[in-house]
């Protein structure tokens, strides 16, 4: 990923598997991207607008979807994203990290037949809300795996990995969106949702060679499995002191954790891990409420209606800006801290954000009596577009990334998964106010 970190001296073992174990994990995070960009391009299709039209008419008098159905075809993602990140908890408790994982990936799959063979909204709808389901589990599972896997001196990097993921789903959506966006067959848009099988099979073939995490194990009183887990992983004999001393470690965790009790939801709002699910809750909500969501669910559609005569390649390039501009952010994790990113990023992107909206006023007008929009100063649009990318670079390197990895790091192992469905589920909850309240902006 061109982002050189060296091992602390020391430190027993290789720590490559580790590392390409954690690295393939957040492979999931191409299924979040991916679906939440393929959506985009799909609803600026005309062919599409044209095959689920209900009857309802736009401002060029086209068929098309109106904005109360555009709303809910969108934001049901992200309803299923948000039971799928609760039921993340249960499910990697009582089915283990790796299997849930593989679960998830197969209610991801039902998703993606329906939409598939969909002819008319209510099953388009319906694949859309198990296809969320799926990513909100795989959306939580994942850091937790990657948090329970990777080595300490590099972990920041391997969770911040998926957000790494997340984007390169997102510019692939973009991609094919794009190459299939002239079709006037069916393969418009099923080609670029059918696409998503194969994400999922990689990811579902890998898990089943990947091995369970060690700190799973020991909670499950499995000792002599976690140790050949955490061997594997660390490449070390089972019976090396680094195996036995970091096995020790993990024991003792678990047992001072036991001596506390079992563990239950309420255990989240006692204490200090209430302080704890508070911050991981508002940084999960705060990443959704930057607005970066809009560019990707309805970017090309607003490319679109504000003049420009590309939306599709406008998309592309707001993606590929967003996967190079993680690259700095994982390196920078590790390197700067958490919270000076996330201070100099959330300026950044106001202050990007001002401007956008400044030049959109400057560079559009709109005729009254059919709604359309149009360019009237070419300049003020193309200075709109690139700060738009500037504000993805600052959300990329920063809020990005990091969000996925304070949330992964800062609970107990006691209360772990159940506190990550809830500060993924939060995520979730913003992702589908906006998604549902965008269109209903947009056009007010």
């Amino acid at each position: 990923m061109g982002i050189a970190i060296k091992k602390p001296e020391g430190v027993p073992g290789r720590s490559w598997p580790a590392i390409v174990i954690g690295l393939f994990v957040a492979f999931g995070g191409v299924l979040f991207g991916y679906d939440t960009g393929t959506i985009s391009g799909i609803l600026a299709m005309d062919y599409w607008r044209n095959e689920f039209s209900t009857g309802y008419t736009n401002s060029d008098n086209q068929p098309d979807v109106s904005p109360s159905q555009t709303s809910l075809i969108v934001s049901i993602l992200s309803a299923g994203t948000f039971f799928g990140a609760l039921w993340a908890a249960p499910s990697a408790d009582f089915l283990g990290r790796r299997m849930a994982l593989i679960a998830a990936c197969w209610v991801f799959n039902l998703g993606v037949i329906l939409q598939t063979a969909a002819t008319e909204l209510p099953m388009f709808i319906a694949g859309r809300f198990f296809a969320g389901f799926g990513v909100g589990m795989v959306s939580a599972l994942i850091p937790l795996y990657q948090s329970e896997t990777a080595p300490k001196w590099i972990r920041g990097v391997i969770v911040g990995s998926y957000q790494f993921a997340i984007t390169v789903g997102l510019l692939l959506a973009a991609i094919v969106d794009n190459a299939t966006k002239d079709r006037q067959d069916t393969g418009s848009y099923r080609i670029p949702i059918a696409v998503q099988f194969a994400w999922s099979l990689v990811l579902i073939i890998g898990m089943l060679i990947l091995p369970e995490t060690p700190r799973f194990l020991i909670k499950q009183g499995k000792q002599e499995k976690a140790a050949k887990a955490l061997a594997k992983i660390r490449r070390l004999p089972i019976d090396h002191a680094a195996i036995q001393d970091e096995l020790g470690e993990i024991q003792a965790n678990h047992e001072y954790e036991l001596s506390l009790g079992k563990s239950s939801y309420i255990d989240c709002f006692r204490g200090k891990v209430l302080k704890r699910l508070l911050t991981g809750c508002l940084l999960q909500g705060l990443q959704q409420l930057t607005g970066i969501n809009f560019i990707f669910y309805y970017g090309t559609q607003f490319f679109k209606n504000t003049g420009i005569t590309n939306p599709f390649v406008i998309s592309m390039i707001t993606s590929a800006v967003n996967v190079s501009s993680t690259l700095p952010g994982l390196y920078a994790i590790d390197k700067w801290g958490r919270r000076p990113l996330l201070f100099w990023g959330a300026i950044g992107m106001t202050v990007s954000q001002l401007l956008v909206a400044v030049l959109g006023t400057t560079s559009t007008g709109q005729n009254p009596e059919t709604g359309a929009v149009f360019s009237t100063n070419l300049a003020s649009q193309k200075a709109s577009i690139a700060f738009v990318c500037i504000y993805i670079f600052f959300f990329a390197s920063t809020w990005g990334p990091i969000a996925w990895v304070v949330t992964g790091e800062i609970f107990p192992l006691k209360v772990r998964a159940k506190a990550l469905s809830m500060t993924t589920a939060t995520n979730w909850l913003l992702n589908w106010a906006i998604a549902y309240s965008t269109p209903y902006l947009v056009n007010w």
